[in-house]
């Protein structure tokens, strides 16, 4: 199963532990059952889903990640210009900027990581 495309509850679920990390997984079940009015077998099914997948382990009670959520946004931003652009930047920006206009502000952000990244 593929690890950057998650369901909604998964989602918010993943940002809960992110938040809290590392987190005992009786306090994540306390946490879930007040933020998503779940039973601690609910808890337990979507963090061994979630275990599962990569994203993270539960070693002797306490839950962290196996992967930041930066690294897991990346991912999910990769795949996504891969599945829809063919991999290409480029492509992905023509296409937003047909639609959107940028500011002076992000005109510079954008100059500062191609000047960051670039190869020599």
């Amino acid at each position: 199963m593929d690890p950057y495309k998650l369901g909604e509850m998964e989602e918010l679920f993943a940002q809960l532990i992110w938040k809290h990390e590392p987190v005992s997984s009786r306090t994540l079940t306390e946490l879930c059952a007040e933020a998503f009015d779940w039973k601690r077998t609910t808890t337990y099914t979507m963090l061994r889903r979630l275990c599962d997948r990569g994203l993270f382990q539960n070693i002797k009670g306490t839950v962290s990640s196996l992967m930041s959520e930066a690294d897991f946004k990346a991912g999910q931003g990769e795949q996504f210009l891969n599945e829809t652009f063919e991999g290409s930047l480029p492509q992905f920006f023509a296409a937003f900027t047909r639609r959107n206009k940028l500011s002076k502000k992000e005109i510079y952000e954008i100059q500062q990581l191609i000047d960051e990244h670039k190869e020599d």
